[in-house]
Parts: structure tokens; sequence; C-alpha cells
């Protein structure tokens, strides 16, 4: 099953999900780093175990920052580098793989491209499983 295939059943299944509990839905396939909607669209940007798979990370931010209004929120939940040495190690080992064959980073840390934007402010950061895996809030100024 490519990528193509399997969003596209992601959507049919979360659009069967929202008929079934009466919701008018919007959803869209779209690419990260060029998001198909205008500037200061949306309260609220979550973005979930996403980042982690997108090449440049980076400009998705720039994107989920860009259609975000003034005052709204970002949620980000990832995978990124682990506060323990050992597990980073692993990580270090399995990106060598997961890296070329699917694009799968761990090591990431979105947290300190938040910091460094002049447009977010952080409001919130959890981190969970042997640091594994982080939580960001931002507020857009």
């Amino acid at each position: 099953m490519t990528g193509i295939d399997w969003s596209q059943g992601m959507l049919d299944l979360a659009r069967q999900r929202a008929a079934n509990l009466g919701r008018t839905v919007d959803l869209r396939q779209a690419d990260a780093h060029h998001l198909p909607f205008t500037d200061a669209s949306f309260d609220t940007v979550v973005c979930t175990f996403g980042l982690c798979a997108i090449p440049d990370h980076a400009q998705a931010l720039a994107e989920m920052t860009r259609v975000l209004r003034s005052g709204g929120n970002l949620i980000l939940v990832d995978h990124i580098e682990s506060s323990s040495a050992p597990v980073r190690i692993v990580q270090r080992l399995l990106e060598g793989v997961t890296v070329p064959l699917g694009g799968e980073h761990f090591m990431r840390r979105p947290l300190t491209l938040i910091r460094r934007s002049a447009a977010l402010t952080v409001t919130q950061v959890q981190r969970f499983h042997l640091g594994l895996v982080e939580r960001v809030t931002a507020r857009k100024n």
C-alpha cells in the first residue's frame, strides 16, 4: 500500500466516523510544506506524531504558524531526542534505518525551532516516556 492509498484510507475512515457521530467535517490531504489555507485561518493547529515523518519540519512549522490566528494555539506531540544517553544511542542506530527507508526521525526537537520563532511563545512543555515524547503548546503572538 502506498502512502497515498494509506492516507486516503485514513481520510475515508475519519469521514465515516464523523458521519456516524452526525458531524460535518472538511478533511483534506495536503503537503505540510505548503498548506492550502489562507493566513490566520485557524484558532488551533494540532500535529501529533507527524513532524517526525515530514522531510522539512522547520518549513512545516512555519506553515502551521502561518495559518494560525494571532492568539491561537499550536499543539505538538512528537518523538524527540531522549533525555537518556543510552536511549539516544539506540535512537541514532534506529534512524540509520528509519530515515532512509521511511523518513522517520526520532531525534528532532521542534521545541528548539519554536523557541527561536518571533511569532510564537511557548506556554507549556511536557516530556514523557524516558524523554522520548514531548508535548509543546505555544501561542501565536
